[in-house]
């Protein structure tokens, strides 16, 4: 068994109005599926991503209206890295930013990477980086050139107190692979699959008091799977370990898990597939409420206590 990488991230949110036009027509994400917190369904769950929502490009947002800021601190996923194709896109994305009033850092070198840090409006510390030579699926609907365009996850970071703890959960029982130490070992760099930046985990460690999470604060990292089997299998393999999982989840999209590592931070497993094609068609993906099955028969009464999303139904480029 071999994790494949980064299947998605997922975020907390005030509010939904307010994150789609920033992740989708300033970001030039996709917006893959429109659907409701499937634990709390007359809430948001927004799904972005590149074309068609593969995995690895999946960036996620949990509406809860009136969520008090997030405070930043330790044993947090403290740093959220997408992909662009070059220090070239850096440049636009600078520009863009200024033109956009979206507030930024400079261009920097950070471990050898070429980054630009920003924030979104509820304050997501997230940081664009330049990775050459990879694969591209960006969304091809944007009104950003495809040349500088977001392809998906980079490397996550993890702040926590107790490093050699997380460390050795990595390793010894999710089969991640040091590769890497930078700030005279304050930061380890971890990778699992066949590696790349979207297989990264950034391991930072920090003294100081703890997260409290809230708007712009980062929920959970999922990491992928192939399918339900080897879900089945991982599932063993942690509760052998002592680790206590949620059990396999059906998320209509794909199957996962839920678990913490030793610091507290939620991890996820989740599968490939389905896919978010599941229930609509390419062309069409995240232009309607989607519902889980489960969850179908009681549209109407959702439906009337969601707040509308007009913006999620316009014609792209129109």
């Amino acid at each position: 068994m071999e994790l494949k990488g980064i299947h998605h991230i997922s975020s907390l949110t005030a509010n939904a109005a307010g994150n789609l036009p920033f992740y989708r027509d300033i970001l030039g994400m996709r917006l893959v599926k429109t659907t409701v917190n499937q634990d709390n369904p007359f809430y948001y769950h927004l799904f972005y991503g590149d074309e068609t929502g593969s995995p690895g490009s999946e960036l996620t947002f949990f509406e809860i209206p009136n969520l008090a800021k997030n405070h930043a601190g330790t044993d947090s996923i403290s740093l959220v890295s997408l992909l662009v194709p070059s220090e070239e896109a850096l440049d636009y994305w600078r520009s863009r930013f200024q033109e956009f009033g979206v507030e930024h850092d400079g261009i920097s070198n950070r471990y050898g990477y070429s980054v630009l840090g920003f924030r979104d409006r509820d304050g997501h510390r997230m940081q664009l980086l330049s990775d050459p030579g990879s694969e591209r699926n960006a969304w091809s609907g944007s009104t950003v050139p495809q040349a500088y365009a977001i392809s998906g996850l980079g490397p996550v970071q993890l702040t926590v107190k107790d490093t050699a703890a997380t460390e050795r959960f990595l390793e010894e029982i999710l089969g991640f692979v040091k590769k890497d130490t930078w700030d005279e070992g304050k930061v380890r760099m971890f990778t699992t699959g066949s590696g790349g930046r979207g297989s990264e985990v950034h391991l930072l460690e920090q003294d100081g008091p703890k997260e409290r999470q809230g708007r712009g604060g980062v929920h959970h990292v999922a990491f992928r799977v192939s399918d339900e089997e080897e879900l089945d299998k991982w599932i063993d393999h942690l509760e052998s370990h002592g680790v206590k999982t949620s059990g396999l989840i059906d998320r209509h999209y794909f199957s996962s898990t839920y678990f913490n590592d030793p610091s507290g931070i939620l991890f996820e497993l989740a599968t490939d597939g389905p896919g978010f094609e599941t229930d609509e068609t390419r062309d069409r993906l995240g232009r309607k409420l989607s519902l889980p099955p489960f969850l179908e028969a009681r549209r109407e009464e959702i439906e009337s206590k969601i707040k509308p999303l007009p913006e999620a139904r316009r014609e792209e480029g129109k």
